[in-house]
């Protein structure tokens, strides 16, 4: 059942519901009718056991010669019976000592006397297997016993007419109903087909969401669903190209420049000096092609993610300090001293140690890579967040504003870079809900400061 269609499942599952309670219902029904007749015909057996034992009958039963009335077919005419039945009720009057004083001359001679039993008890009359609902009662003058007796199968035949006539047509209308299931879940079902085709006419690279106007409140979650695999999906095909353009457009100039210093080595003959240039320039471009390749991966990374991948608490003091050492000797080897002023801890954050190592790292990176020899750069960190300060030729209001876009460098710059570095600390930053604002300081340089 796990193969079948939707619509097959709902149809067989409501056509078994249907069955299913058709069947309790007869079943409770059933149950009620024969209840009730059973109260009806023991009220009515009760009562003709009464008037036949309050009636005197005794000393004339007596005198009496036959024992039986005559047959209800030979007493009356067919045309003026009426509907009778022979099972419906007979008697029969006992004395004492278990002689058949009377009886309705049909079933009644059967009855077997029984001398103790003082109303109702099943039984079966002499020669028959069937079941009879027989009472019993006592003369008020203690001569005489009476019993009345109704026969088990004409009950459920009554009950079961009265049944049947109240069921049948539920039973015939079923397969009405049934049809009308099928029209119903065909139609109900027919926004989702409309959805199916078309997801399987959809090209692999489009996006467009799909329309939910119609759809019934239970598959709305699924299509929403869907909908939101689109647009995550369009915005990593997004992402590739971008980063597939921005890969073949900014390897063209680092892997030209290679080929260039390849040739002048080529070129260079017993030049010695032009050769270790030429390896110099070689290595340079080296050096700038890998950290480009670097950068463009790990933006490429970042922008997959939705959120950090682990979170832990971060220890602000000791992801700074380890940025510092790591970037020690860098700076030194430019002159450039670094300075740690630890005032505070900012606000607890749960993110990613090794992304905001990373961001730390950019951000001191970028300083050290625009600062001059014999100038320093101060990392403060306090209760507000964290603040890199350098001194070095800072950067104008127009070209401040443009900072973060990716390739984006202002011009002038004499240090080699690809201008992907602000990229990768703002898209850090907006995965642990943080903001990075850049000021010219009014002493020089610049100020970078991240906070909540």
């Amino acid at each position: 059942m796990k193969n079948l269609s939707l619509r097959v499942r709902l149809i067989l599952i409501f056509s078994l519901l249907a069955l299913l309670t058709w069947l309790i219902a007869s079943g409770v029904a059933w149950h009620q009718t024969r209840k009730h007749i059973n109260e009806v015909f023991d009220t009515q057996q009760m009562l003709f056991a009464k008037r036949l034992a309050a009636t005197g009958l005794g000393e004339r039963l007596n005198e009496q010669k036959s024992t039986e009335l005559p047959d209800t077919k030979k007493w009356v005419h067919k045309g003026s019976r009426g509907h009778t039945d022979d099972d419906a009720l007979t008697f029969a009057i006992f004395n004492r000592q278990g002689d058949m004083l009377l009886n309705d001359g049909e079933k009644g001679r059967h009855i077997r006397f029984d001398h103790d039993t003082q109303g109702f008890k099943d039984v079966e009359l002499k020669g028959d297997d069937d079941l009879w609902r027989m009472v019993w009662l006592t003369s008020p003058d203690d001569q005489y016993r009476v019993a009345v007796g109704q026969e088990y199968d004409y009950r459920n035949d009554m009950a079961w007419g009265l049944v049947s006539g109240q069921l049948t047509p539920w039973l015939a209308s079923l397969p009405v109903l049934l049809l009308a299931l099928i029209v119903m879940v065909t139609l109900e079902l027919r926004p989702l087909r409309r959805v199916a085709e078309s997801l399987r006419q959809r090209s692999p690279e489009d996006a467009t969401p799909i329309d939910t106007h119609k759809l019934p409140g239970e598959v709305l979650p699924l299509a929403d669903a869907l909908n939101s695999l689109f647009t995550r999906t369009g915005e990593m095909l997004i992402r590739e190209r971008r980063f597939t353009s921005d890969a073949a457009h900014e390897l063209r100039s680092p892997l030209a420049a290679l080929r260039v210093q390849t040739e002048v080595v080529q070129l260079s003959g017993d030049d010695a000096q032009m050769r270790e240039h030429a390896l110099e320039n070689l290595t340079t471009s080296i050096d700038r092609a890998t950290r480009l390749v670097d950068q463009l991966l790990t933006l490429s990374r970042l922008e997959s993610f939705a959120e950090p991948e682990t979170l832990e608490i971060i220890d602000w003091p000791t992801l700074v300090a380890q940025s510092l050492a790591e970037q020690d000797y860098r700076a030194h080897s430019k002159g450039i001293e670094l300075c740690f002023e630890h005032q505070g801890t900012p606000p607890e954050l749960r993110g990613q140690s090794l992304l905001l190592s990373l961001m730390v790292r950019n951000l001191l990176d970028n300083a050290i890579r625009y600062s001059a020899s014999g100038t320093h750069i101060t990392v403060t960190l306090d209760e507000q967040g964290l603040t890199v300060s350098d001194q070095g030729p800072g950067i104008t209001d127009e070209h401040l504003a443009r900072l973060g876009e990716r390739f984006y460098r202002p011009p002038g710059q004499e240090q080699t870079g690809s201008g992907l570095g602000i990229s990768i600390v703002q898209r850090i930053a907006q995965l642990h809900q943080l903001n990075v604002v850049y000021r010219n300081r009014a002493e020089g340089g610049l100020d970078v400061r991240v906070s909540r």
